[in-house]
């Protein structure tokens, strides 16, 4: 079956025809609150941002947070209501902005390395995040975990994903909540992901960046290696669309067959990539992805793959536009 006929085919079940794409096209507040602390790896956020998003017309934002790094590593595991409160006031601002928002758990790194030392702080915190917006409008979503990977593999992750999502159904049994495959959420291992019977208000994510050496060329926590991908380019030749549209199928039909709206919660190229090719791989990816009733969460708004530059203060028009579909 070719590429267009299996489109064609996940297009005609009804599953694909009630959908919409889950949170419209959105942007990732990246390199913020998830940095161990907030401007390490780029500016604060200010309302202001919040305003230029909003007055874009992106839909949503998926805000990354780094809780671990702000809760006392004893039980209860407290968090720090310094930076509670912080969180609060993003998910508020955006709120108040008409944006849907979506906040995670990301860069757990104890929980990546060591899963059964971390579980019982992870669900901690996740009773705290829970309690913290219990009453919060339905536009905010919860994300589970980011990635999932290393020493957290499938089996590990469906055991405590099992174990959380009840605690956070608790306080919060029609909000919707997004969870992601192990293995840094990849398409290909959305298979392993063990989905619970109630899927009502469940939502899979899944992260793109094919191909890896043109969109983290040049990223220095690469190492040297990704050095060696500079000037790699992407211009939309017909064996370059065709894998971005095989995969992207790979990920619908799981959606369809598993009856499950899915997301792609990050997708992105890293700035030194030429513009032009990051334009065209942007659209190209996000667009295809709209068509097939994917919504999207760009990587990310002001920093290494920003689609705003803070310095200069001013979008990067033609990326910007590309994941807008303008």
């Amino acid at each position: 079956m070719s590429e267009t006929q299996l489109l064609e085919r996940l297009k005609t079940t009804a599953f694909f025809q009630k959908q919409t794409p889950f949170f419209g096209r959105g942007v990732n507040i990246g390199n913020t609150l998830e940095a161990p602390r907030e401007g390490d790896w780029g500016p604060r956020l200010k309302a202001k941002h919040l305003d230029l998003i909003q007055q874009a017309g992106f839909d949503s934002v998926r805000v990354p947070v780094r809780w671990s790094s702000h809760a006392s590593n004893t039980a209860p595991y407290t968090i720090s209501p310094t930076f509670m409160k912080r969180v609060r006031w993003v998910v508020d601002e955006a709120l108040r902005r008409d944006l849907k928002v979506m906040i995670n758990i990301h860069h757990y790194e104890g929980l990546y390395a060591n899963p059964e030392q971390h579980s019982d702080r992870f669900l901690a915190l996740w009773r705290q995040i829970a309690d913290e917006f219990e009453g919060a409008p339905p536009e905010l979503v919860f994300e589970v975990l980011n990635e999932p990977h290393d020493n957290l593999d499938a089996g590990k992750w469906n055991r405590l994903l099992a174990d959380a999502l009840p605690i956070i159904r608790e306080k919060h049994p029609e909000r919707t909540i997004v969870v992601g495959p192990a293995n840094f959420n990849s398409i290909d291992a959305l298979q392993f992901m063990t989905l619970p019977r109630d899927r009502s208000n469940l939502v899979a994510t899944f992260h793109y960046y094919s191909p890896f050496q043109f969109t983290h060329q040049g990223a220095g926590w690469l190492g040297d290696e990704s050095k060696q991908w500079k000037g790699t380019t992407w211009i939309g030749t017909p064996e370059q669309q065709r894998a971005v549209r095989n995969d992207l199928d790979r990920a619908l039909r799981w959606s369809v067959e598993n009856e499950i709206p899915i997301y792609l919660g990050e997708f992105g190229a890293y700035q030194e990539a030429d513009i032009d090719s990051r334009n065209q791989w942007t659209r190209f990816v996000a667009d295809e992805a709209i068509e097939r009733r994917i919504g999207i969460a760009y990587w990310e708004f002001y920093s290494g793959f920003g689609v705003y530059d803070p310095k200069k203060q001013r979008w990067h028009e033609g990326l910007r536009d590309a994941i807008l579909g303008k």
